[in-house]
C-alpha cells in the first residue's frame, strides 16, 4: 500500500499548555508557530508516524514579560535552543477512537520518551474537497525533566511555578495529493 503524507492545518490546530502559578491558579499558554506532519499507510492511522516542531520564540501566555522570561535561559533558552521537537516511535490503537502516542520529546537539548493518550476524531472531507483528520492530545510532563528548573519560593510556602505542565493539543491534518 502507498504511503500518504498529512500536513498540519495551522488555522484549525492549537498547541496549548497550563502550569500552576502560586500553587492555586493556572496560567495558560500556546505556541503560535509550529509544524507537524504524519505519514500513514493509505488512510489508516494505525502505526502512523508523526513529527512536530514548535518555535520557542512564538510562546504566548498573554503577558509579554512572562513570555520573555520563558524564552530566556531560566526556561527554554530560545537563543540556543530555538525549537522543541517531537518524533513518534509508536501510534497504537487502544479502542475505536482511542490511541496511545509514544515518542521522543526534545526540549532545550534534552530528549525524553513520552506517552500521551490521543482521541482520534476520524477522517472527513471538508466543503472544499480536502480530506482531513482530527486528533486531540491531553497529557502531562514534568518541566524539570527537560532542565526547565527556574522557580521562586513564596513567603507563604510553596513555589511560584508548578512542575507539572498539562498539555492540551488539538491537531487537524490535511491529506496531501
Amino acid at each position: 500500500m502507498a504511503t500518504t503524507k498529512w500536513s498540519i492545518d495551522p488555522t484549525h490546530s492549537e498547541i496549548g499548555f497550563k502550569v500552576k502559578h502560586m500553587m492555586f491558579t493556572n496560567v495558560s499558554g500556546k505556541f503560535g508557530t509550529y509544524d507537524a506532519s504524519a505519514i500513514t499507510e493509505g488512510d489508516s492511522f494505525d502505526n502512523a508516524d508523526f513529527s512536530f516542531s514548535a518555535d520557542i520564540a512564538s510562546i504566548d501566555t498573554a503577558n509579554a514579560d512572562r513570555d520573555g522570561h520563558l524564552r530566556s535561559g531560566d526556561f527554554f533558552d530560545a537563543e540556543n535552543h530555538p525549537k522543541l521537537t517531537f518524533k513518534s516511535s509508536a501510534f497504537k490503537k487502544i479502542n475505536d477512537g482511542e490511541y496511545e502516542l509514544t515518542g521522543d520529546l526534545d526540549i532545550k537539548g534534552v530528549s525524553k520518551t513520552v506517552k500521551f493518550p490521543v482521541e482520534f476524531s476520524g477522517i472527513m472531507t471538508d466543503p472544499w474537497g480536502n480530506t482531513k483528520v482530527g486528533l486531540s492530545i491531553e497529557g502531562k510532563i514534568n518541566r524539570k525533566d527537560w532542565g526547565l528548573n527556574w522557580n521562586s519560593a513564596l513567603e507563604t510556602g510553596g513555589v511560584l511555578v508548578g512542575e507539572e505542565v498539562r498539555l492540551n493539543i488539538e491537531l487537524q491534518f490535511v491529506k496531501q495529493a
